[in-house]
């Protein structure tokens, strides 16, 4: 009897571990019949190919996307954030491949009369890739932190932020992830150099124009960005115009450029030098590492505080930073936020975290200096007013709401303002340092036969930006010297 009752016991025991073995085996097979695809892609489309690492479950992966998975983490977050987000495209590479720029706002989809418009660029080199998936994780970071965070609300409640995470979606392409350094993939599809590619104030740019940078000239002369920020990799700094300057040598590339980076590299300043390095700065304190002014290889220079003039560090010809402030007065710093170019992707998370504050809070500086509307005696905008900081010989204009922007710092300082069939006006002002000063100018309308303003006529906002800086007549022999080795390298490596 005894046997018999062991014997059950034991078959009896069986069945358990059997049925506990069916009950986990159902719950492995359901839970791999329901898996979920990750949200940064659309329910309808097949899993990513696999990645070098594991990557992380939630809304977006610390990995490289391509264009076809960026385009889809935008639609996406676009689609689920329809009251802080909008996609839209400024024109297409060499390729096809769209130029994304989404704007994350609480007024995404028209401008917010009164408040500023700020961009960022990135991955216009398509081989310097951080900037491009800092974007992506900057637009998460903002739509998801709206409701929690009193500091993100009020940024997006007073600033349209368009962001273009890739600029060079071609040249991103063939581009290898672990490439520190070298050119493939820097240049697009036609092998431009598209930091090579705009309209220059000091020389003329004779490289043919590519429809990405098309686009960007398009887009801006549309859209009166108050501030910009252009992410690049290869180095750890935040660079200001100018990039060019009037004694300049031929600077093809940045190889050739480091390799005579000791010959006469002198800052080229512009009017607003004291609010560029400003600007630098609020990016460098507030990144984890850059204000340590640390080279990143033993060859190459260390930056004081984590900043740079642009042609200090290296002249060049046809800059973007530089375009984007002659020519439309928007304030532009280039922010070189990794060492490697394209690191390997298990070290994003860091490059987020090093970079997140730095990247709000230089967005956040829009709100500094003066702002206001030009109007005429009927309180009526006036569009495209020409103004300027007296001293400040770079001009800007007005929205067609009337509406100015001027970052400054705290000073006083005289508003010179000019528009077609007005006179013109000069208005005293103050900054201070807690908020941003409102200053509304109203013009007269100007009569034919009104003494000195009877054959007034403001010049284009191209024109009357900019007195021109002139080479130094007086350098001898050394001058040219200088000359002929700017015929020399641009013949050998141009």
């Amino acid at each position: 009897m005894t046997c018999m009752k062991s014997d059950f016991i034991r078959r009896t025991m069986g069945y358990h571990h059997l049925a506990i073995g069916l009950f986990l085996l159902q719950i492995f097979y359901n839970n791999l019949c329901n898996c979920q695809i990750p949200q940064s892609f659309d329910d309808t489309e097949t899993l990513p190919s696999p990645r070098a690492y594991t990557p992380d479950v939630g809304l977006l992966d610390f990995v490289y996307h391509n264009h076809d998975e960026m385009t889809r983490f935008l639609r996406t977050t676009s689609a689920r954030y329809p009251n802080l987000t909008a996609l839209y495209s400024i024109g297409k590479s060499i390729q096809g491949r769209d130029l994304w720029v989404i704007v994350v706002s609480s007024s995404p989809y028209e401008h917010m009369v009164g408040k500023p418009d700020v961009k960022y660029i990135a991955n216009i080199h398509g081989n310097e890739a951080v900037g491009k998936e800092l974007m992506l994780h900057l637009v998460q970071y903002f739509v998801t932190s709206y409701n929690t965070d009193p500091y993100i609300k009020w940024l997006l409640d007073n600033t349209r932020i368009h962001i273009l995470p890739s600029l060079n979606p071609d040249g991103y392409a063939v581009s290898k992830e672990g490439t520190c350094d070298g050119g493939q993939g820097r240049y697009n599809a036609r092998g431009f150099d598209l930091n090579r590619n705009f309209p220059d104030y000091f020389k003329q740019n004779t490289k043919r124009e590519q429809p990405e940078t098309d686009a960007v000239k398009e887009w801006i002369s549309k859209i009166q960005f108050v501030l910009s920020g252009s992410l690049h990799g290869g180095a750890l700094v935040a660079s200001y115009p100018y990039d060019n300057t009037p004694n300049s040598r031929i600077c093809r590339s940045s190889a050739l450029c480091k390799m005579f980076q000791s010959y006469s590299s002198q800052p080229s300043l512009t009017p607003d030098d004291d609010v560029f390095k400003h600007l630098s700065l609020t990016y460098a304190n507030n990144h984890a590492k850059m204000s340590r002014g640390v080279a990143c290889k033993s060859a190459t220079p260390s930056f004081e505080n984590g900043i740079t003039n642009g042609a200090a560090w290296y002249p060049l010809t046809g800059g973007m930073q530089d375009y984007n402030y002659v020519w439309y007065g928007c304030m532009e710093v280039t922010l070189e936020v990794s060492c490697c170019k394209f690191p390997p992707a298990h070290e994003l998370r860091k490059y987020w975290e090093d970079n997140q504050l730095s990247l709000v809070k230089f967005l956040a500086e829009a709100h500094r200096g003066v702002q206001g509307f030009v109007m005429d005696s009927n309180g009526l905008p006036i569009e495209r007013a020409s103004l300027k900081i007296k001293g400040r010989d770079v001009g800007f204009q007005s929205t067609k709401y009337g509406e100015f922007w001027r970052i400054l710092l705290p000073g006083i300082y005289k508003l010179e303002v000019f528009a077609d069939g007005y006179a013109p006006r000069e208005v005293d002002f103050m900054v201070i340092e807690q908020h941003p000063t409102l200053l509304n100018v109203t013009l007269q309308a100007s009569k034919r036969n009104d003494g000195p303003y009877n054959n007034y006529r403001p010049v284009s906002a191209a024109q009357q930006q900019h007195y021109r800086p002139q080479p130094d007549r007086d350098q001898g022999i050394l001058s040219s010297l200088s000359s002929g080795f700017n015929s020399l390298v641009s013949n050998i490596f141009g």
